[in-house]
């Protein structure tokens, strides 16, 4: 007998009900929000709303974890907002999982991360906000009807072989690419359309390949369609416009069969354009970009002069003149949460313009992504890595944890260390190495290779944030998330700021986005403690009572 259980109603909590659910149960949940976490395995459930779809909220935010995990089973569920800070909204590691009508929201995880050979199919679901939208690792299903909107890094990731299906989907406004497919992968994109991404609209690149069926491709600060070396591509029936040139690009080591309709004109098949000449309006476009970045003003001008001298170079080398050699790889010393991720995309973006790199794509790795598990196996994985970055930007966060000392781990950080200084100097034209991390760790980092220091260009120091800049960035935020400040809340927000203690732990522009966090949650509170529907200004309006609730 199937059994259904009321959430609040026959269980006062979701937690209860999931606890005594026999398999084959359905837990229904009530409209509003319930601040705990979903987290099923072996299990056969479904978990729906009993309302409109989005009106259970399920808000694991500061709960350390997914809001929806799922390790193995079969699991259902349908009209849900699910909502975490640094964790991903929805993590599936195995078993089958069915999305429906959902909404997702992430703050610094993706909205949707599946791995583990699960499973997992969505269909209507919202993506409005995270740092990727979906993420698919070794991991198969279908995409289909959904929407990803406004993420702050790629839409789409299809990763380690995986091979979804993705039919009818709109991926539109991401910080970078709207869908990245790599590492083997095998998916399906069709009748989708991709649009207004920081870079390009889809990328397919190391031993991937895909078929990309009457899918829209527009408006995109990179190519529309980006097909790497090794890769293989079908491209059929597919509209792609006001996008950067070459609209489709495809490397010359690459199997791909292109046919574009709808276009106004553009080419029917792509070529690569690495190297080609400089786009003076994407340069000053991007300089723009970081000039309106808050503080920075010396990494700034170290970045401009770069520039600067690239562009002479270029100039020099169209003359007959002769040109030195020219590394492109940097350092950035200083704390968290002070831009060096931002910097070093726009960077990678730059030397695309110039003409310098082919494509500005951006890979951000740590210790993890580049050290092996045994001799030898640390030189294939930093090859590895290095090579998926051809092209562009390999960001190396964190990278003094390559030279910690401790034992057998230290020696294969060691030889990563020593793999990356000679693919460095091999392969400078052909990538851009940032490395960041703490100042004086980075100065031990350089010490663990002779050679190491040699191989960068400059070094650029990213300072702590001062309290006005703090109040600047939490205003930007909140303004973009349509909130503003009550009058006395920039000065209260100033003198918090003031003191805090700028030490290791300090997070600079993290700091500001989660106090922000907790004042959004603090008005929540108070706003439902009103005893009336609260007015669109009240919505909007963040006060002094939220701050004080916030750091209390």
């Amino acid at each position: 007998m199937v059994s259904t259980l009321a959430v609040p109603g026959t269980y006062p909590t979701l937690r209860d009900a999931l606890e005594v659910a026999p398999d084959g149960a359905t837990v229904v949940l009530a409209p509003g929000t319930y601040r705990e976490r979903i987290d099923l395995t072996g299990r056969r459930l479904t978990v729906r709303a009993s309302g409109d779809p989005g009106s259970a909220v399920v808000d694991a935010s500061g709960l350390d974890g997914p809001a929806l995990a799922v390790s193995s089973g079969e699991v259902d569920v349908e009209g849900l907002a699910l909502t975490s800070d640094d964790y991903p909204a929805v993590a599936i590691g195995g078993g089958r999982v069915r999305l429906r009508r959902c909404e997702l929201s992430a703050g610094y995880g993706s909205a949707l991360h599946a791995d583990g050979g699960s499973m997992v199919d969505a269909t209507e679901v919202r993506v409005v906000r995270g740092q990727h939208g979906f993420v698919y690792s070794d991991a198969g299903g279908t995409v289909d009807s959904c929407e990803i909107r406004g993420v702050s890094d790629d839409g789409v990731i299809v990763r380690l072989g995986a091979d979804p299906e993705i039919r009818g989907t709109k991926v539109s406004d991401c910080g970078y690419r709207g869908v990245y497919v790599y590492q083997s992968a095998r998916p399906v994109i069709e009748r989708c359309e991709v649009s207004g991404t920081g870079d390009a609209g889809i990328v397919v690149a190391y031993a991937s390949a895909t078929r990309i069926v009457e899918t829209w491709v527009h408006q995109t600060h990179g190519s529309g369609i980006v097909i790497g070396p090794g890769c293989t591509a079908v491209i059929e029936q597919c509209r792609v416009e006001q996008t950067a040139e070459p609209p489709v690009a495809v490397d010359p080591g690459a199997q791909a069969t292109v046919t574009l309709t709808d276009t106004g004109g553009l080419p029917q098949a792509g070529v690569v354009a690495a190297g080609a000449a400089q786009d003076a309006a994407e340069v000053d476009r991007l300089l723009t970009e970081l000039d309106s970045m808050i503080g920075l003003a010396g990494v700034k001008n170290e970045v401009r002069a770069l520039i600067d001298e690239i562009q002479v170079n270029e100039w020099r080398r169209s003359a007959g003149l002769s040109v030195g050699t020219v590394s492109h790889h940097l350092i950035f010393t200083g704390a968290p949460g002070t831009g060096k991720t931002t910097v070093a995309r726009i960077y990678g973006q730059l030397l695309k313009a110039l003409g310098v790199l082919p494509n500005g794509q951006f890979r951000e790795v740590s210790r993890r992504d580049l050290v092996g598990q045994y001799i030898g196996h640390t030189a294939e994985k930093a090859t590895s890595v290095f090579e998926e970055a051809m092209g562009g930007v390999l960001f190396i966060d964190e990278a003094y944890t390559l030279a910690r000392a401790g034992g057998a781990a230290a020696d294969f950080g060691q030889e990563a260390i020593d793999t990356l200084v000679k693919l460095m100097e091999d392969h400078r034209d052909q990538v851009a190495v940032i490395v960041a991390g703490y100042t004086k760790e980075m100065s031990d980092f350089l010490d663990a290779n002779s050679g190491l220091a040699s191989r960068f260009a400059k070094t650029m120091e990213f300072e702590n944030y001062g309290p006005d800049e703090l109040v600047r960035i939490a205003d930007r935020i909140a303004r973009h998330d349509d909130y503003i400040f009550d009058e006395g809340l920039p000065e209260a927000l100033w003198e918090h700021f003031g003191q805090l203690e700028r030490d290791r732990n300090f997070g600079n522009a993290r700091e500001a986005r989660k106090l922000l966090e907790g004042m959004r949650k603090a008005q929540s509170g108070r706003l439902r403690a009103m005893g009336r529907m609260p007015s669109r200004d009240d919505l909007r309006t963040l006060m002094l009572a939220d701050l004080r609730v916030a750091i209390r």
